[in-house]
């Protein structure tokens, strides 16, 4: 991955140009070892292709304190997520304004109407995860929103969406990091997502012609309606990090934000902006109800600054099916990293993810990643 970000020409308005290079090389995996999907993009024997690589242009102005961006994005939002769970990441084309004239308030607004996927060189339009392939692209996703400053301790959100003919969605959140004392500290995160039907897929007609979400529906509909809320707490004491929480997705339908995944064209998969998106489950099924906990240490205090490590374990129960029998999913996760403090490899960080998922509703898997990573300044 190759960034280049340019500074803002002078004047009251100025003007400046961001790139992204992004090349992959398979280093190994042939016909009978590839599984399709989000991981390397298909070639027409049914492998999985020796390269891919593609390349995003954004352009960009600022005035006072509002900056305008137009072009290739990658925005972590509430409402919109870019996904960079597999090799090369998912970006975003369209436009995205951000305004911090006001003190302790950020303003978002935009509108997003391409994506590539995550092993894919070609743009989509939008859509939802879809029953199949043959869904339909959404003209574009219209967001707004804001992050204001309550006090120095919390934050609150809120910000809308509207991916056209399929949903519009409300989101408000609320964070607050209270500090108990020398080395420990308190964080709250509640989040909660009202998302309604739009357009086509508001109506029985429009869901025939191809404006339809996957999973269960009431009455088997196609139709999106699902209200999904989630409290979690974290506990840091000194090198310590203790996290507990619950998380709630109503029964009529599964929560829902951009996915590609019925349009082909290597677009599998996208993040969700809820705590449950793991590495392989998302746990955002209709009617899911999941506990979760997670325990984190840094050895830092032990005399190895640098090495890192975590278990979590996330459960869930309640699943809706068209069966009519409901369903459980379960996945624990163990983080080790460790990024080399001196000598020649300083800076050099080494990752491993070992994961365990079983389910009623997807394939169990067992996955080992180990990720080698350095980032370095060219100029």
């Amino acid at each position: 991955m190759l960034r280049f970000e340019s500074g803002y020409t002078s004047g009251p308005v100025g003007f400046g140009v961001d790139a992204l290079g992004l090349a992959a090389v398979k280093l190994d995996g042939g016909k009978g070892h590839h599984p399709g999907g989000s991981m390397i993009p298909d070639a027409s024997d049914g492998s999985g292709v020796d390269e891919w690589s593609r390349l995003g242009v954004t352009g960009k102005a600022r005035f006072s304190k509002t900056e305008l961006r137009y072009g290739t994005l990658m925005p972590k939002l509430p409402i919109l997520v870019s996904s960079d769970a597999r090799l090369l990441p998912q970006t975003f084309e369209g436009l995205l304004v951000t305004s911090k004239e006001i003190d302790d308030l950020t303003l978002t607004g935009g509108w997003i109407d391409k994506a590539t996927g995550r092993a894919s060189t070609n743009r989509t339009g939008l859509a939802v995860l879809g029953p199949a392939t043959g869904n339909q692209e959404s003209d574009g996703l219209f967001l707004a929103g804001a992050d204001y400053k309550i006090t120095k301790q919390l934050t609150g959100q809120y910000y809308y969406s509207n991916l056209k003919d399929y949903y519009t969605q409300n989101f408000l959140g609320l964070v607050h990091l209270f500090p108990i004392g020398e080395n420990q500290s308190l964080k709250t995160d509640l989040r909660y997502f009202r998302t309604r039907s739009d357009g086509a897929n508001s109506s029985a007609s429009g869901r025939a012609d191809g404006y339809r979400v996957g999973g269960y529906t009431k009455d088997a509909t196609g139709e999106i309606d699902n209200d999904t809320w989630s409290a979690y707490m974290t506990y840091s004491h000194g090198s310590h990090t203790f996290t507990a929480g619950y998380q709630r997705v109503s029964d009529d339908s599964n929560f829902v934000q951009p996915n590609q995944n019925g349009l082909g064209e290597g677009a599998v998969g996208a993040a969700i902006y809820l705590y449950t998106d793991r590495l392989v489950g998302q746990f955002n099924r209709a009617g899911e109800n999941t506990k979760y906990g997670a325990y984190g240490y840094d050895f830092t205090a032990l005399g190895v600054p640098g090495l890192t490590t975590s278990i979590s374990y996330y459960g869930g129960e309640g699943i809706r099916t068209t069966s009519g029998r409901d369903a459980n999913e379960w996945e624990r996760d163990l983080f080790v990293d460790y990024v080399i403090q001196s000598g020649p490899l300083k800076g050099v960080g080494l990752g491993w993810r070992n994961i365990m998922y079983r389910g009623d509703i997807q394939r169990d898997q067992d996955e080992n990643r180990l990720i080698i990573s350095y980032a370095f300044s060219l100029l």
